[in-house]
């Protein structure tokens, strides 16, 4: 199985990914941390993380990929089984793997709001794991074939 988490730069999608992915003993694939591994920095719909996610769900393993993802076709690309919306930012801001006044207006500007999702945050939480239990419950709905809240 395919999670994408998504949204702007600094929304909070590391915040989730990274517990969540504890909580279901998936593995976590932090856009920034693999670019940077890998010296990757290709932002083309076939270079996104889709691979790597495939070749994790491969291994029989649940992928958490956490990247802007910021088109309606780099997440059709992607293909994920659950995508979860964080829509808690009208423009980017810097996020601690940037540099230093580093801007994303280009992000901004070709970001497309997702849609079709199972899982929205609207706002802004400062309680993660209050959030998080929403996201694994509504998951967990999702995984059992039963109604999902679309919040």
């Amino acid at each position: 199985m395919k999670i994408l988490i998504c949204g702007l730069p600094g929304s909070g999608k590391s915040t989730l990914a990274e517990p969540f992915c504890k909580l279901i003993n998936g593995v976590w694939l932090n856009a920034d941390k693999i670019r940077t591994l890998y010296d990757d920095w290709d932002f083309t719909p076939e270079g996104r993380m889709r691979h790597i996610a495939d070749g994790v769900v491969m291994a029989g393993r649940i992928a958490v990929a956490d990247f802007v993802c910021p088109t309606s076709a780099a997440r059709a690309a992607f293909a994920a089984d659950y995508t979860v919306f964080m829509d808690t930012l009208k423009a980017s801001k810097s996020t601690k793997e940037a540099a230093p006044g580093t801007t994303f207006a280009d992000t901004d500007r070709m970001f497309e709001p997702v849609q079709n999702c199972n899982y929205h945050v609207g706002s802004w939480f400062n309680d993660t794991h209050a959030e998080l239990s929403k996201v694994v419950n509504n998951y967990m709905l999702a995984q059992q074939g039963k109604p999902t809240e679309r919040l």
